[in-house]
């Protein structure tokens, strides 16, 4: 099965004192990054904005969901965001393991 990450993050100061050239900057460095992860597999399934007006949502802005082939992978992506400096712009938090069916996780629910 294939593993997956959930990603939260919200803006931190350091992030809104940069002028627009520097996000492009940064934005640009990210993206040539992406190509050797791309190549390993790695897929965002999605990136987006979170609604803050759906039942218990997240106090975090921002959201991106991967999947990945394997483990490697995943730690490569999560080793190339640190790398990058993400976390010195982005709070983050990282939801990440295996995935499984309905059925699988109710099994894993059950076994808490």
């Amino acid at each position: 099965m294939s593993h997956y990450l959930a990603e939260l993050y919200t803006p931190k100061p350091a992030w809104l004192a940069l002028d627009p050239i520097d996000r492009n900057q940064f934005f640009e460095a990210v993206s040539a990054g992406m190509a050797e992860l791309s190549a390993l597999g790695v897929e965002a399934i999605a990136l987006g904005e979170t609604d803050a007006t759906k039942l218990h949502p997240a106090p975090q802005r921002f959201f991106a969901i991967w999947r990945f082939p394997d483990e490697a992978a995943l730690d490569a992506l999560l080793s190339g965001i640190a790398a990058s400096g993400w976390h010195d712009y982005f709070e983050t938090i990282n939801a990440a393991g295996l995935g499984t069916d309905l059925p699988g996780h109710l099994a894993q629910l059950a076994a808490v």
